[in-house]
């Protein structure tokens, strides 16, 4: 039997978190993300909202399969900025996350080691205040059938409790529904077997 994993861990809600040492002040950003687009928007609302600050340091990752990543270290010295954040964003095994730290200077420079440990320990906060939970990796289908196909297609939305989005019922049907991955395979063979049916795989989230 093929095991398949079908969960991620992520934060249910942004949370912010704080470090200072020297004058110098890191204050922490943690938001849930689910695109890169989404990343740019929220980098870019940030600046602005912290764009007297000397950095903006940063580091996500993306995707179920956690497949997509990035760091940044906005100016500090190489490897001293973004690599700790990403670092905390692996400790805790989360995607679909981003970690901004803004750093305010306070006049005393504080060494790569300093640096390291300032950025680490503001993530680090940012993610002890919020919640981590566990979701489902979960396959999207659009069914299109004829009405006649109504009552069985009904049927097994119902018995198998399954999400269902963009409902069309008229003389031709159509709906969209969410199944968990592990559950995909054999839902699509039942509704495979429907008569005036066609089952068709959209995409996994």
């Amino acid at each position: 039997m093929t095991f398949i994993k079908d969960t991620y861990k992520t934060i249910d809600k942004a949370s912010t978190g704080y470090y200072k040492d020297k004058g110098s002040k890191f204050i922490a950003e943690a938001i849930s993300v689910d695109s890169e687009e989404k990343v740019k928007e929220i980098l870019e609302k940030i600046k602005s909202k912290y764009h007297d600050a000397r950095h903006h340091c940063y580091a996500y990752r993306l995707g179920f399969d956690k497949s997509i990543f990035r760091i940044n270290d906005d100016g500090e010295p190489s490897g001293t900025a973004g690599k700790p954040i990403f670092g905390q964003i692996r400790s805790k095994d989360l995607t679909n996350i981003l970690i901004v730290v803004i750093r305010y200077f306070g006049g005393t420079k504080l060494g790569v080691r300093g640096l390291i440990n300032a950025y680490k320990a503001a993530a680090q906060d940012s993610l002890e205040n919020t919640n981590i939970i566990t979701k489902t990796v979960n396959d999207l289908y659009r069914l299109d059938f004829e009405y006649t196909a109504m009552n069985d297609v009904m049927r097994i939305l119902k018995e198998e409790t399954l999400q269902q989005s963009n409902q069309k019922f008229e003389i031709s049907c159509s709906l969209e529904f969410l199944v968990r991955k592990k559950e995909s395979k054999r839902i699509f063979e039942y509704f495979d077997k429907i008569k005036n049916l066609e089952i068709t795989y959209l995409r996994t989230e």
